[in-house]
């Protein structure tokens, strides 16, 4: 995760901000995965959201990551949840994150860096949908963090 961070921060279009803390998840998905790690970074960019995207994928493919089957085991995954107060829905892209509101993995780490950022759909703060999913499953990791 540290290297996929760093990898993003050295994109000359892009500056990483914040790192939220580390949280060690069950999967969802997929039977027979071991628990992942999650975490979530606020950045700053000049790219637009497609070339944000592209990078993104770059550097995941570049860490070695193979998509066999949706939403199956994986050794990185960088999802863009919001960007801005961006709405939009391609086929390549949809932002904000569809189930981005759905996932205490997802919302848990959020809400280190942003609590108050407004879901631009749904109105709510991180904090309020963080209020209304189960995080059972959801664990800070104490030694792990994304210093850079």
């Amino acid at each position: 995760m540290l290297e996929a961070v760093k990898r993003l921060n050295s994109n000359s279009g892009i500056v990483v901000k914040k790192a939220s803390q580390i949280y060690e998840t069950v999967p969802v998905g997929g039977s027979g995965q071991q628990h992942y790690f999650n975490a979530a970074v606020e950045i700053e960019t000049t790219l637009d959201e497609l070339e944000l995207l592209r990078v993104c994928l770059s550097i995941e493919k570049s860490m070695g990551r193979i998509r066999y089957e949706r939403w199956g085991q994986r050794n990185i995954d960088i999802d863009i949840l919001f960007y801005n107060h961006l709405i939009m829905e391609k086929a390549e892209l949809t932002i904000p994150h569809p189930l981005a509101h759905e996932r205490g993995f997802v919302l848990q780490p959020l809400s280190d860096i942003a609590p108050d950022m407004i879901h631009p759909v749904l109105g709510l703060t991180v904090s309020e949908l963080k209020s209304k999913v189960k995080l059972e499953g959801v664990v800070k990791v104490e030694d792990l963090n994304l210093d850079m």
